[in-house]
């Protein structure tokens, strides 16, 4: 990528240029991360890709790890003369970002790619399909404000893959699933439909679900390391060590990543509210509009529940991913209120020396 039109097929867009152009800093330029995190990154620019640090300025300045620099990022970036390494001086407003949340007590939320357009969550079918697994993904895609697109891979090693469709299809309500042909390129080649020009796409999925070998299908070409995949259970190990974007000529980008083995939710309900639309609807008709279809009376979706319109592990998985949320808004919650205390503290600190150097009581 050597010319002005390098930046235009990874995305770049007068949206971009106008955010671009209120920055108040002389002698940047803009690029895209392409790959890497925090502190190494390889960045797209007009003139070419280049390794870059993040500023030092921009590392202090950002409290939550998940507002540094990631892959699909639109950045603003210094290229000193001689030497020096180029650094991401501020990463542009994101339209949206795949977060997730730590499993753990933290309450710290990791950004997995940025700027997105299309989440294609990708599941194997070579056994039973893991529809709980599935239900937590779709809950992080709606969560970006990006649309999920469901792939499902390993098809031809499924003993039942009709039956296994016809499962996903219970928790994957109104999202696209499209069963491909990783090793194929023609049957691949219906994923372009969601990554025009000018769009981005991720991929998100366990390790061994086949998200590289869709991008070297996709491409023509073995671009994207992978690996050898157990038969019994369609497991691999981790072949993709960092995310990456893709150019698709004649398309948009796919961002490939590593494979998840927890995605843990973060303090955002909308995610699972448009993962679970039909507990949704029916929470309407719930005598109680705090209804938590649990033990309440006169409670519609426990109804659906008993009339087998719902299944039980839907409405327990539903409570559990609301639980998650609800813990992780809480951990969000806390660690806003002791950062405005630390500030508190410092500028109290802050004017006790002031008053004290002026010989102010």
């Amino acid at each position: 990528m050597n010319n002005t039109d390098a930046l235009g097929e990874l995305g770049w867009s007068a949206h971009w240029q106008g955010l671009f152009a209120s920055i108040d800093m002389a002698g940047m330029v803009p690029g895209r991360v392409i790959r890497g995190e925090r502190t190494n990154l390889l960045v797209a620019t007009a003139a070419g890709v280049v390794r870059a640090g993040t500023a030092t300025r921009l590392l202090k300045a950002s409290d939550d790890a998940s507002a540094l620099p990631v892959v699909g990022d639109w950045v603003a970036l210094s290229t000193p003369a001689g030497e020096g390494t180029p650094q991401v001086e501020t990463v542009l407003d994101r339209r949206n970002a795949i977060v997730r949340g730590d499993a753990g007590r933290t309450s710290a939320t990791q950004a997995l790619a940025a700027n997105i357009d299309t989440v294609f969550v990708v599941h194997p079918i070579a056994g039973e399909p893991n529809l709980r697994r599935l239900e937590r993904e779709l809950a992080v895609a709606w969560s970006s404000g990006s649309r999920p697109v469901l792939v499902l891979t390993k098809s031809d090693l499924s003993d039942d893959a009709a039956a296994a469709i016809e499962a996903v299809e219970t928790v994957a309500i109104g999202v696209d699933i499209v069963p491909v042909n990783a090793l194929d390129s023609v049957s691949a080649a219906v994923l372009l439909a969601h990554v025009g020009a000018g769009r981005s796409a991720v991929l998100l999925g366990p390790s061994g679900a086949g998200k590289s070998t869709l991008i070297n299908a996709l491409l023509g070409e073995q671009r994207q390391a992978t690996g050898e995949v157990r038969v019994n259970d369609g497991r691999g190990r981790h072949t993709t060590v960092a995310r990456e974007l893709v150019r698709i000529p004649g398309h948009g980008v796919i961002i490939d990543t590593p494979g998840l083995r927890a995605v843990g939710l973060t303090g955002d309900e909308e995610g699972i509210a448009r993962a679970f639309p039909e507990i949704e609807a029916l929470a309407l008709s719930c005598r109680f509009r705090d209804c938590r279809h649990a033990d309440e009376p006169d409670c519609a979706v426990r109804e659906a529940v008993e009339t087998g319109s719902i299944d039980a592990e839907r409405l327990a998985s539903f409570h559990k991913l609301q639980r998650e949320q609800q813990v992780a808004a809480t951990k969000t919650d806390a660690r806003a209120r002791a950062e405005e205390h630390r500030k508190g503290r410092v500028m109290a600190k802050v004017v006790k020396n002031f008053y004290k150097s002026t010989g102010r009581s």
